[in-house]
């Protein structure tokens, strides 16, 4: 007897084409999905309306004029990792370093304002303008090292870079640990504190207000990065080596230049956020300075397909959600672990919904045999 084989109740496929029109639909159903339920567990532990905790979320990121400039700014720092990352993504290059890059950016930036700021002696002192320059050239230098190092190794001996930029993370934030000790202010406190207080010297000017800068500077990268992935020649290599590397090679394009020019490009723009950190926003460096921003903007990368405008928009989302969550946490009197969680949940609603928008599912029908059966 050969006994039959019964198909499974849903098969998942692929889908062929979606319209930008229901890929925004599904997101949005994410994002209102995620904040139900956000809501709903806050409500059971509160015991609060939920439409009191929808406007914290939103009193949390737009709730004043300072909460607003605050919002934009953390939005311009995660804008500037994502698109720093971006290329290196396109290219398939899978870099996890930029939370270490950014680091590096920023000890670099913080270095030279310690070096050649207050602490100089008596009868020393160096142009605030030249420190500002100084603080820039070697920002930049230091993202683009630590993306270098990465780079040649996979372009030499095809290590795995996903491994070797993770691991530059750590690297980076026990030198950042190292030299906070160095230099630590008072002795025995474990952290630098505000640098050049008195003299400000090293801290970058203000345009407008304190947070107007990093705003420029993002909207400045943006608009660039578009140009640079989908205009330049450059941007073209940069995808044909995503797509295959065989096929650049064929057509006479040499893959390691390429590679390794993308990550100086990639972890010099982290730099450039490390140095917005540190003579911008913050004005000291810490281990902790970079707040994750470097693992969040590869979410953000992926969620917007690499596309510096979209990029702009999920950057928004994410920032808006989380400065919500943490506003429910301080208004409702919980912890910010409680903060955490909430973020933690809108982010999964959020990554989830990319597998509705990629596949689809298909119940089976059920045969007339097993109708009958059934009856």
């Amino acid at each position: 007897m050969t006994s039959k084989v019964k198909e499974p109740l849903f098969h998942i496929v692929k889908r062929d084409n979606i319209s930008k029109k229901q890929e925004w639909i599904i997101r949005g159903a994410a994002i209102i999905a995620a904040l139900i339920v956000c809501a709903l567990i806050t409500t059971i532990l509160t015991g609060d309306n939920p439409i009191k905790v929808y406007g914290t979320i939103i009193s949390g990121a737009f709730g004043s004029a300072r909460k607003t400039w605050v919002t934009l700014q953390n939005l311009a720092i995660l804008l500037i990792i994502s698109l720093a990352l971006t290329p290196a993504f396109k290219m398939r290059f899978w870099n996890i370093g930029g939370e270490g890059q950014v680091l590096m950016g920023g000890l670099a930036a913080a270095s030279c304002m310690i070096l050649l700021g207050d602490r100089l002696p008596k009868g020393l002192s160096v142009p605030n303008w030249l420190v500002v320059v100084l603080m820039v050239v070697t920002s930049l230098l230091a993202g683009a090292i630590w993306g270098f190092i990465p780079a040649i190794l996979k372009a030499k001996w095809n290590t795995n870079e996903t491994l070797s930029t993770l691991m530059m993370n750590y690297i980076a934030t026990q030198l950042v640990a190292y030299f906070t000790i160095v230099w630590e202010v008072p002795k025995g406190s474990g952290k630098i504190g505000i640098i050049n207080q008195n003299t400000n010297i090293g801290w970058l000017p203000q345009i407008g207000n304190k947070y107007l800068l990093s705003i420029i500077v993002a909207a400045v990268i943006t608009v660039g990065m578009l140009i640079y992935l989908n205009y330049s020649k450059h941007g073209y290599e940069i995808a044909v080596v995503g797509e295959s590397e065989k096929t650049a090679r064929y057509v006479g394009m040499k893959v390691k230049k390429v590679i390794i020019r993308t990550m100086l490009l990639s972890g010099a723009l982290c730099g450039l956020a490390g140095l917005l950190l540190v003579g911008s926003i913050n004005h000291t460096v810490t281990t902790t300075i970079a707040g994750g921003q470097g693992f969040t903007a590869v979410m953000v990368s992926w969620l917007a397909k690499f596309n510096p405008i979209t990029m702009v928009f999920t950057s928004l989302l994410i920032v808006f959600l989380g400065r919500g969550a943490s506003e429910i946490s301080t208004t409702f009197g919980l912890n910010q672990s409680f903060s955490d969680i909430l973020t933690g949940i809108i982010l999964f609603f959020i990554i989830g919904c990319e597998f509705f928008i990629n596949y689809k599912i298909n119940f089976r029908k059920k045969s007339k045999e097993e109708v009958k059966e059934n009856v």
